[in-house]
């Protein structure tokens, strides 16, 4: 068979947007596994829009910070803006979404996302979560006396949901390219009716 004769193989991408069609990649999981560093470069590798759902909400509350909402509105509040524009999201065209911690806790979030987009839940140990949000003073549920024991506690509260995710994949210390390949292939042979090889590490140490 001459070379003009092979099949062309369609690259992992374009399988995926074929595969897709109008629905949109969404990202959930706890605070600090690397959710926006992720869905930016599955972004860039799908050339599709990235939207983090937290600076939509800031954008609709014109500037407001996360913290400012929560301390002046409180979490029901935030809460109820954060579905609303997580749905008017998904129902603006294919994009990869990364959103927040809580926010795939609402029955009414996950029905729309499983509706209209494929949700990875990325995975990462409680040690790892506590090293990477020490960083940054800017996550209103860890402004108490123990940050480590809230996390413990809404790993506990929330794994639980994150696990009705189509995908998993763990957020370990890795090279952040490492991860995104991983939840290249992982969508792709989920779209495909196929069994994606399995991850050398399956649970966390995460992503930097």
């Amino acid at each position: 068979m001459s070379d003009a004769a092979l099949p062309i193989q369609a690259s992992p991408e374009a399988d995926i947007l074929s595969a897709l069609g109008a629905r949109s990649i969404v990202l959930v999981g706890m605070m600090g596994v690397g959710k926006s560093t992720i869905g930016r470069r599955m972004a860039a590798r799908l050339k599709l829009p990235f939207v983090d759902a937290d600076t939509e909400i800031e954008v609709a509350h014109a500037g407001m910070t996360i913290p400012e909402i929560f301390e002046r509105h409180g979490e029901p509040y935030f809460r109820d803006g954060e579905a609303r524009v997580i749905a008017r999201l998904l129902d603006g065209g294919p994009v990869v979404l990364a959103t927040g911690g809580g926010a795939f806790m609402r029955e009414e979030t996950r029905t729309r996302i499983a509706a209209k987009a494929v949700s990875i839940w990325l995975k990462a140990d409680p040690d790892v979560i506590m090293r990477r949000v020490r960083r940054r003073a800017d996550r209103p549920l860890l402004q108490t006396a123990d940050p480590e024991g809230t996390v413990t506690r809404l790993l506990t509260e929330r794994e639980p949901i994150y696990r009705h995710a189509d995908l998993t994949i763990a957020s370990r210390d890795v090279p952040h390219d490492k991860i995104v390949e991983e939840c290249i292939e992982t969508l792709r042979a989920h779209l495909r009716g196929e069994q994606a090889a399995q991850s050398p590490a399956d649970v966390a140490s995460a992503v930097r």
